[in-house]
């Protein structure tokens, strides 16, 4: 079984989808649908606000009126689409978000400590936190009767309050949990790149260790994506890797070994 995560910036669908129509793996996918809600946000008066952690991280600051779009967005417009698409392609999917039957679960941080110009600052009434659990029953339930679950975020905070994850963090903890064989996160980059400008610096393989060394030189939300695959590696999914979503076959070309995998 594998874990599909489908980047928010990913423009164009059908190649990703009718790969995963093809393929004979168990597949979970997971999406986000960052253009989607910037663009929703944005035409409702209220555009995006990202802000970046003490350590680096960039994450997009969601109060409560950002997470009635989000979850338009995303467990609306983008999740049904996913769902819409798969099944005229022969696939019974199931489109849910993590806060559906506690499919997720999580801790709710309403305040968060950010960076800005140099100086630290918290922001209070955050709808954002961190995935404690996955319920893999619910999945496997899905998975065994031969359905396709296609999950967002948001997750259910302890309180069942929505909370915004990180989808790429999302993912792995998915991976993890069901023991996958594969996590495979679909970007609009060939890979992991040494340069973000060069996409001749494709990192073609590496190890934990390597990955790990070069967390505190890579920013933005490739640290979060390579963090996400080392992490998932690291607690036993045999190989991850981080592809490219543009091209003609994303799937069956990662799987021969395109992008940068960790195995």
């Amino acid at each position: 079984m594998i874990v599909v995560k489908i980047g928010g910036s990913v423009r164009h669908l059908d190649p990703l989808l009718e790969d995963i129509a093809a393929t004979t793996e168990r597949v979970v996918v997971v999406h986000g649908a960052s253009r989607d809600l910037d663009d929703l946000s944005t035409r409702l008066g209220t555009p995006p606000r990202m802000v970046e952690s003490a350590r680096g991280d960039v994450s997009r600051f969601t109060d409560a009126t950002t997470m009635d779009h989000f979850l338009m967005a995303y467990a609306g417009k983008a999740n049904k689409r996913i769902v819409e698409r798969l099944r005229q392609l022969g696939v019974d999917a199931f489109g849910l978000c993590g806060l559906d039957g506690g499919a997720v679960r999580g801790t709710r941080r309403a305040d968060l400590r950010v960076s800005e110009r140099g100086r630290t600052r918290v922001l209070h009434g955050n709808h954002v936190g961190s995935i404690d659990a996955v319920h893999t029953g619910l999945f496997h339930t899905l998975l065994a009767c031969g359905i396709t679950p296609v999950l967002c975020p948001p997750i259910a905070a302890e309180d069942g309050t929505a909370i915004n994850v990180d989808g790429d963090r999302l993912a792995a903890e998915v991976a993890v949990a069901l023991g996958a064989t594969r996590l495979m996160i679909f970007a609009n980059t060939p890979g992991l790149l040494r340069d973000p400008d060069d996409e001749a610096t494709l990192i073609g393989r590496m190890t934990v260790d390597e990955a790990e060394g070069l967390l505190p030189g890579i920013g933005g939300r490739a640290r979060v994506k390579l963090r996400a695959v080392a992490e998932a590696r690291l607690r036993g999914v045999a190989q991850t890797c981080v592809a490219d979503g543009r091209v003609a076959r994303p799937l069956f070309s990662a799987m021969a070994g395109a992008g940068t995998w960790l195995r």
